[in-house]
């Protein structure tokens, strides 16, 4: 078993370590932690699968219904790393119908996904909605 000091280390050595970014992934990744580092009672768990993803697994204090509300993945595409966003499929809204749904895609449960394949400010103000949507449901079932 992993600590959480050594998780943050693989978080922050994956972090340094991602130099080629030409579409602004790296940002838009860390613009959507930085939104879930800002809610109460969250933290975070790290699962690095190099050559497959990297996975962002958000959890709320208290939260008992489910381990985890919401996942951010860098897929580790050959071509270029893009973003998975992921949420329980009844957490969150899609009123933009942005996002795809994925029939036992967060641990065996139905998720709603957003792809990002570039840093798009429109797109991360409409994520963080969905961030805030499934935090509010997450913080109230305790």
């Amino acid at each position: 078993m992993t600590s959480a000091s050594s998780k943050n280390t693989y978080l922050a050595s994956f972090l340094t370590d991602w130099v080629t970014d030409p579409q602004g992934v790296r940002a838009a990744f860390i613009s959507l932690m930085e939104k879930l580092a800002a809610k109460a009672g969250v933290s975070f768990d790290f699962k690095s699968r190099p050559g497959v993803s990297y996975s962002l697994r958000a959890t709320c204090q208290g939260f008992s219904v489910r381990p985890l509300f919401a996942i951010i993945d860098v897929v580790d595409d050959p071509e270029a790393r893009w973003l998975s966003v992921c949420f329980y499929e009844d957490m969150v809204s899609d009123p933009d119908e942005l996002g795809n749904m994925i029939p036992q895609g967060i641990l065996g449960e139905d998720g709603h996904c957003f792809d990002v394949f570039e840093k798009d400010d429109a797109l991360l103000v409409y994520l963080d909605q969905r961030i805030t949507e499934a935090h509010r449901l997450a913080a109230s079932k305790t």
